[in-house]
Parts: C-alpha cells; sequence; structure tokens
C-alpha cells in the first residue's frame, strides 16, 4: 500500500467520527423503552449461514450468524453452538456476554451498539478481530486473546487504559479508542501496535508511547493537548500524526518530533498555530522530511523556503554568540 493510499484511508477514519458521536445519541433515545426480548431457536435458524466442516473434519456446521438489529436482550442460548466463527451481535440491547465464553472458535465478533459495561470474555484462542463500539464499557481490562489484531472500543466511557496484556497481545496491531472519556495515553504497552486511534478523547498528555516500539499511524484528533512531548526515538516507524483540533499554540512544537525519521505526513488543522501565516514553512523548517502537512504537500520552493529560513537563523545564532563572547571577554577583572 503506498503512502498516498495510507493517509486516504485516514482522513476516511476522520469522517467516522461524527457518525459513532450520531449513534451514541440514537441509542439514549432506545434505552429508555428497552423490553425483554431473548434470542429463540427460530430466529437463530432464520440467521444461520456458511456451512463449514467442524474443526475435527468429520461433520459440517452452519458458522455464520448475523443477528444485529433484533432487539436482543438476551443471547444465552448461543453458548451451545460451539462451531460458529463469525459472528454480527451489533445493535441489540445486550449487558452480557458470559454466553460466548464457550465459542473457543470465533473468529470475529461484531457487539457493537449495545449497553455492554465491560468486553471481558474469557481467552478465546482463535478470535482476530473484535469491536465493541458504542456501549457503556468502562475499562479495557478482559480483553486478552491470543490471536486478536484488531480490536475497537470506540464511543464507550473509558477513562484510563489497563489490562492489556502484551505478552497475549502479541499480534494486535490496531486498536481503536475512540470517543471515551482518556486523558493520558498511560497503559498501553503493546510493543507490536501499528495502528492507534485516540481522537476525541480528552487527552492534555501523551505518556508511555515510546513503548509503542512499531506504531505507523497515530490519530490524536479533538483532544487538548498544548504540547508534544512524549515521542521518542523508538517510535522509528511511525508515519502519520493526526493532529487536527487541538490547542498546538506554535508550530516550534514540531521540533518534539525530530526524533522520528520515518514521519511523513501530519494533519495539524483547528490548531491555534495554523493563525501563523509562517506556520507551513516553519513547520518544515523542523521536519525535514515531512512530506505533507494537512491535505498538501510541500514542493521544491517550499523546501528552499524552509532552508533559507533555517540558515538565516543559523547565522543570527552564531553572531548573538560571538557577540556574547566578546562582551565575556571585555568584562574587566575583579581587583
Amino acid at each position: 500500500m503506498s503512502d498516498q493510499e495510507d493517509f486516504g484511508e485516514q482522513e476516511q477514519e476522520e469522517e467516522q467520527e461524527a457518525e459513532g458521536e450520531e449513534g451514541e445519541e440514537e441509542q439514549v433515545e432506545e434505552e429508555e423503552k428497552i423490553e425483554e426480548n431473548p434470542l429463540t431457536q427460530e430466529i437463530i435458524a432464520e440467521s444461520l449461514s456458511l456451512l463449514c466442516k467442524t474443526g475435527d473434519g468429520l461433520a459440517h456446521a452452519y458458522v455464520r450468524i448475523d443477528l444485529h438489529d433484533k432487539s436482543l436482550s438476551d443471547i444465552s442460548i448461543l453458548s451451545s453452538f460451539i462451531h460458529l466463527r463469525y459472528m454480527d451481535i451489533s445493535k441489540n440491547n445486550l449487558k452480557d456476554l458470559t454466553p460466548l465464553n464457550s465459542l473457543t472458535h470465533l473468529l470475529t465478533l461484531k457487539a457493537d451498539a449495545n449497553l455492554l459495561q465491560s468486553a471481558q470474555m474469557e481467552e478465546l484462542p482463535y478470535l482476530q478481530v473484535a469491536s465493541f463500539n458504542q456501549n457503556k464499557i468502562k475499562t479495557t481490562e478482559g480483553v486478552n486473546h491470543p490471536l486478536l489484531e484488531q480490536l475497537s472500543l470506540s464511543f464507550n466511557e473509558i477513562t484510563s487504559i489497563s489490562g492489556f496484556d502484551p505478552s497475549i497481545l502479541t499480534r494486535l496491531h490496531t486498536l481503536e479508542l475512540r470517543g471515551n472519556k482518556l486523558k493520558s495515553t498511560e497503559g498501553l504497552y503493546l510493543p507490536n501496535l501499528k495502528n492507534l486511534f485516540l481522537g476525541a478523547n480528552l487527552l492534555t498528555e501523551l505518556t508511555g508511547l515510546e513503548r509503542l516500539e512499531n506504531l505507523q499511524t497515530l490519530h490524536l484528533r479533538d483532544n487538548q493537548l498544548e504540547a508534544l512531548d512524549g515521542f521518542a526515538d523508538t517510535n522509528r516507524h511511525l508515519q502519520y500524526i493526526n493532529l487536527r483540533g487541538n490547542n498546538i499554540a506554535s508550530a516550534k512544537e514540531m521540533k518534539k518530533l525530530q526524533s522520528l525519521p520515518m514521519l511523513r505526513a501530519i494533519v495539524l488543522t483547528e490548531n491555534p498555530c495554523e493563525d501563523d501565516e509562517q506556520c507551513r514553512i516553519e513547520v518544515l523548517v523542523h521536519l525535514r522530511r515531512l512530506e505533507r502537512l494537512d491535505k498538501e504537500e510541500y514542493n521544491e520552493d517550499d523546501r528552499e523556503e524552509a532552508q533559507q529560513l533555517a540558515e538565516q537563523r543559523r547565522q543570527e545564532e552564531l553572531a548573538a554568540d560571538v557577540g556574547d563572547a566578546e562582551m565575556i571577554e571585555d568584562e574587566p577583572d575583579d581587583a
């Protein structure tokens, strides 16, 4: 995948954040009229598909079930359908995932837009993709599945990150925590993570990022960041940072990103520093390898202007140093 295609995907993700917020509002209205509606054999029969061989190869079973948007309040009956691999139980009224603990062949689970307060389940040995967006989840505890590659917990009520076991989550490459109540990134020790989405939180500081050694994409849109402390030379694979809608007042904060050799694109729109006419060139002065700021790529004229500005400042600093040295020499010795 080219850098341009990758950055295009990032912009699509930004548009999804607004959609998630609208979904939250609808969920609150519907929650007031919940009725008991347990899953039945009849509904299951209508919802199963994809006939495959069972794990032992001795029989066949349906492995996909689509139960989205059926106003379900109880799925206890699913605990006996041990051959299921693909499950969509989104847009229901579910509060409990316990019945899924016995479904050890699950590969994908979509449980968005329910009433879950936790995503905690027993370890599912083959689960690869799990989504719990738009629930009432308050903690990241209990989501440790050894083959998990993509995890989404966006638009919940999570205030801090804890419980992720790096010795188990060795394959997790994409984590989405957008639209929560996080104030810090502390607790993210996931060395193999590549894509991290933290937009629309309450972040004021970046802590522990040095542990994300394979991170390539970082979304921090719509937070409360004023400074960019927290990055380290261990983030050597980071290519894209979205900082749109924060409180960064000076483009000189970009100097703190000089330890990121692979950084190629930054989004800075809707920050106070955008009011400075020199912002675009100022960013390039500090980050010479940058290819794109916001949606506009840098050209040769931009690079030449940045080089001239950097050289001018270097000369001014040298002159100031010489002047200081001469002043020291001219000072009379103490009697």
